[in-house]
């Protein structure tokens, strides 16, 4: 006969090495490596410190351009994860804002937002907005020395990405008045991997209907009052979704890998923000990295291709 610690101990829900909940309420994230503090990065000389701002906090990065005095871009990036796992302080993510920051250069503003299950959607989509607005606002000394509010991006991975749409056609951030008479207040949104998903397939996705659930899993999870996997926040293409001609961004970027089995919605998204800017040209740039698999700059940042990728992000950033 099971004892009461055994019963307990019994595992209710499992995603694999990302999150596994007990019935006890323990939670475990198995794949989750130990944070890493921020200060000097000795490889790219980016300096970086945390903001905590109430229920979540931030990751600045200010690289060794800032002290010349010139006026850097703004780099709002919110970290993947299943909306359930990593931090801005994962190193995968603090290695990643430093090389970027630099490459560009450019500040970043690393969102730290409140996990699931702990705190269910829109826990992390209300964090991150307010980590927008935050910076948008100037309201910290780094960003109000040496940011440029009229060249404010938003980029993440994954989990981050799709919380990255989620910001782009906010209400608060559409309505938001563009520096310099611009008519959008964001200069740019970058969304690496982003995870969206939906009850029906596109391109290649598996169409059969325990595949469909089987990827929206997770998500409905995480997002309990969720209406389905056609949700807009997770099918920004679904029906009654804010319109993507809406996006409060001049120009998107839409990163994909070819062995990731969100490579198809991805592409799906980027033909679908074109569509909707009528074509404009230059509106929206797909990199799709062949031979690799989801976040893979994270696992080999070193590689050709991760560096391929960052050199196309800076080149994004820096464009006209």
């Amino acid at each position: 006969m099971a004892s009461d610690s055994d019963a307990a101990d019994e595992v209710l829900h499992d995603f694999g090495p990302l999150l596994r909940v007990y019935k006890s309420g323990r939670v475990e994230r198995p794949l989750v490596a130990p944070p890493v503090a921020p200060g000097l990065d000795a490889a790219t000389g980016v300096h970086s410190r945390d903001v905590q701002l109430g229920h979540y906090s931030v990751r600045l990065y200010l690289p060794p351009a800032a002290v010349a005095g010139a006026k850097l871009p703004v780099i709002v990036y919110v970290h993947g994860g299943g909306f359930v796992a990593e931090s801005a302080a994962s190193p995968g993510c603090h290695r990643f804002l430093n090389t970027l920051t630099a490459a560009c250069p450019a500040l970043g503003v690393s969102v730290d937002y409140r996990l699931a299950p702990e705190h269910p959607l829109p826990a992390a989509y209300d964090d991150s907005l307010a980590a927008l607005k935050w910076a948008l606002a100037a309201a910290d000394p780094w960003v109000a020395a040496h940011g440029d509010l009229a060249r404010v991006f938003v980029a993440g991975d994954s989990a981050g990405a799709n919380i990255c749409h989620h910001l782009a056609v906010h209400p608060d951030v559409v309505a938001a008045e563009g520096p310099q008479q611009r008519a959008r207040p964001l200069k740019g949104a970058v969304l690496i991997h982003p995870w969206f998903w939906g009850s029906e397939a596109v391109g290649g996705e598996p169409s059969h209907p325990a595949a469909r659930a089987m990827g929206a899993r997770l998500w409905l999870f995480a997002c309990p009052g969720a209406a389905g996997m056609d949700d807009p926040r997770m099918n920004p293409m679904a029906p009654g979704a804010p319109g993507l001609e809406t996006m409060a961004c001049e120009r998107v970027m839409v990163c994909a890998a070819e062995h990731d089995f969100l490579r198809w919605r991805g592409r799906a998204y980027a033909e679908a923000v074109a569509a909707a800017r009528g074509g404009e040209e230059g509106a929206v740039e797909l990199l799709e990295t062949e031979g690799e698999g989801h976040v893979f700059y994270v696992y080999k940042p070193d590689g050709d291709k991760a560096k391929e990728m960052v050199a196309k992000i800076v080149g994004f950033v820096n464009a006209p």
